[in-house]
């Protein structure tokens, strides 16, 4: 059955309202939440940037069903592993077991605020590998002593571990990646719906696991201001991960991104009241094998609405058309 979740969107909305918004998107009977782990908004537009471990640890008081997660947190230049490793654990006990670890290799945008240098992608995914060796060792009990190329640890441990443990997701792009990380991860991330990379993970990963996408949407009763409220907030989105991760400041992603008209912003994000334009979008992702799939509604003020006189009208569309195996 595909599962639908609702997005906790740091970037643009402040923590006392993600918590609401997170209550109630579980009683509207979404099945899981996300929430982005960034120290910028994306572009200054956006104007948030909550701390994601505070703000799930509240949420996860005042939910008691919805699944949680990062999407997702990079282990590496901002945060060392033992510490993600704890800030997990604490989270999984917090939950209940509810709380999936989503890791990634991390923009600049967030990573550069500690003063470091932004390592190259073949350096950045060494340096995950290694992230992910800590987090495990410690989210399964170890007293760990690590002495690798990028971390060290020293009789690390975590005294406070949930019952079950915490899955770890880990996001993919493509063949070398997925090579590299299924063997490490429970489950995939991944931002295209291309049904390549589910095939090439379910070859590479033996054992049954989710496969997480996320999508944008803008909805809005009146599809004009749907579209400006897209491009206003999401007109970075055009660029693709790949210079994503890169650009160092929001200013570079508004430079990035300056050419970007509001008509090119709503070829690839569903904008208006046509619940059944945003179920033909969100379409892409299960049948390209995806198993769990997270909406990002675009706008804080557009979010209360969204969820009061949308949300509901829309898990039922989308869960009448997607897979029920």
């Amino acid at each position: 059955m595909t599962r639908f979740g609702y997005t906790l969107m740091t970037e643009q909305s402040g923590p006392k309202e993600l918590v609401g918004y997170a209550a109630a998107a579980e009683r509207i009977g979404f099945d899981f939440e996300v929430s982005s782990d960034h120290y910028f908004p994306w572009i200054d537009e956006q104007g948030h940037a909550p701390y994601a471990w505070s703000l799930l640890g509240a949420v996860s008081q005042v939910t008691s069903r919805v699944d949680l997660m990062t999407y997702v947190t990079c282990p590496t230049v901002r945060y060392h592993p033992a510490v993600v490793a704890q800030k997990a654990a604490t989270l999984g006990v917090l939950s209940d077991g509810r709380f999936t670890l989503g890791l990634g290799s991390g923009e600049n945008l967030n990573e550069h605020v500690v003063g470091e240098r932004w390592p190259a992608v073949g350096e950045r995914h060494d340096m995950l590998e290694e992230a992910i060796e800590i987090i495990r060792a410690l989210l399964d009990g170890e007293r760990l002593t690590y002495d690798g190329v990028h971390f060290r640890t020293d009789s690390a441990r975590l005294w406070d571990l949930p019952d079950g443990g915490v899955d770890l997701a880990v996001a993919v792009s493509g063949a070398q990646s997925i090579s590299r990380f299924a063997p490490l991860a429970d489950h995939l991330v991944a931002t295209e719906p291309k049904a390549e990379i589910i095939s090439q993970w379910d070859e590479a990963h033996e054992a049954p696991s989710r496969k997480i996408g996320q999508i944008p949407i803008s909805w809005d009763p009146d599809a004009d201001v749907a579209t400006q409220r897209a491009h206003e907030q999401f007109r970075w989105f055009a660029g693709g991960w790949h210079v994503n991760a890169d650009l160092p400041t929001t200013e570079a992603f508004d430079a990035a991104s300056q050419f970007t008209r509001p008509d090119d912003v709503a070829e690839t994000i569903p904008c208006g009241p046509d619940l059944d334009a945003i179920v033909d979008s969100v379409s892409a992702y299960w049948e390209a094998g995806f198993t769990d799939i997270a909406l990002v509604q675009v706008g804080d003020a557009a979010q209360q609405r969204f969820l009061d006189e949308a949300a509901g009208p829309l898990l039922e569309k989308l869960r009448a058309a997607a897979p029920s195996e």
